[in-house]
């Protein structure tokens, strides 16, 4: 007959280590009383018996949770991906953790994974954008924790900032094509309301253009986000069948842009001999692509890693007012644009 093995516990470290259990318990915790020798020796200890501390009950008395809440829109966009890898780096060394939302580029989603993520009572949460549901609004107002709000700058934001504009990154993109002599420009994307930021390009092209002088009303629909390498084809195939004069194209994306150039190979159209293509996100794809393709490079781990030195400085006393750190898009000239 077999018995269940009793899992090794905090004293049995202890007395293995020769501390007090209160020495065991802050040494996982990292707390500065414990000297790194002392430490080395309980984590020794401890992984010679197989012991994995129990932060819970640690938690309920000091009511820190130790991890911090993060919604993002798409779990296979490469660029979010590098956003939560930033932001997991800046925290890690402070034994702060992730919590992830999925909110498929939904606010009445993100309103209800925010309010699940606060019923945990995280050290501080990340959202994705700054459109949000009142209600959700509401929520992170009164959550009494530190607020971020990313890849985006919100003109009324609930508290820190770090993201960028847009609008303004497309309207430098179109800026570079009229300052080439190209003024027949298209714009593929950013026709649904829930992809804000795809919105926000397309309403920033629409103003460039403008701004110009320049027609504003090439723009081809796509579909729903994330728009896929197949949408952006599909929509190319539209644009060179309705309006075949147009002298270049920017995307709401760069898988968007990639499956545009895919079209114009499919039918001869010489990229960029006949027409210009841009994206945006400076995926893998990009610079890969064949032309390469020209686009905006976000940063997008620069936006994690400053969300996370925010972060601690607010937690830390070192920052006390809502903060905007604004990032800087870089524009990408590559081979696919003249």
């Amino acid at each position: 007959m077999s018995t269940a093995r009793k899992a090794p516990t905090m004293a049995d470290v202890a007395r293995l280590a020769g501390v007090s259990p209160m020495t065991v318990s802050r040494a996982f915790k990292r707390d500065s009383s414990v000297s790194e020798t002392t430490r080395e020796a309980i984590l020794q200890a401890a992984d010679s018996i197989g012991y994995v501390f129990d932060s819970t009950a640690s938690n309920l008395r000091s009511q820190k949770t130790d991890f911090v809440a993060v919604t993002i829109p798409s779990i296979n966009n490469a660029n979010f991906a590098e956003t939560l890898r930033g932001l997991s780096d800046g925290l890690k060394d402070r034994g702060l953790q992730i919590l992830l939302g999925y909110t498929d580029y939904d606010i009445a989603e993100e309103e209800r994974l925010v309010e699940q993520l606060l019923r945990r009572r995280p050290e501080a949460i990340v959202v994705t954008g700054g459109r949000h549901t009142a209600r959700t609004r509401r929520l992170l107002e009164n959550a009494a924790i530190p607020v971020i709000e990313t890849w985006d700058l919100p003109d009324a934001p609930i508290g820190h900032v770090v993201g960028f504009s847009n609008a303004a990154a497309v309207r430098g993109m179109v800026d570079h094509f009229v300052a080439r002599g190209l003024t027949r420009i298209a714009f593929i994307g950013g026709d649904a309301d829930r992809d804000t930021r795809g919105t926000d390009r397309r309403e920033g092209f629409i103003a460039a253009m403008r701004a110009h002088g320049l027609d504003a009303t090439r723009l081809i629909a796509a579909g729903a986000p994330p728009i896929s390498m197949r949408e952006g084809a599909a929509a190319m195939g539209r644009l060179l069948d309705t309006l075949p004069d147009t002298e270049a194209v920017i995307a709401v994306s760069d898988l968007s842009a990639f499956g545009a150039l895919t079209e114009c190979q499919r039918r001869g159209v010489a990229v960029p001999g006949r027409i210009s293509i841009a994206g945006f996100g400076d995926y893998e794809i990009a610079e890969v692509a064949v032309p390469a393709l020209t686009t905006l490079n976000p940063f997008p781990r620069e936006i994690g890693s400053r969300a996370a030195g925010l972060i601690l400085d607010v937690l830390d006393g070192r920052q006390t007012t809502p903060a905007r750190v604004e990032i800087r898009p870089e524009l990408l000239i590559r081979a696919s644009s003249r």
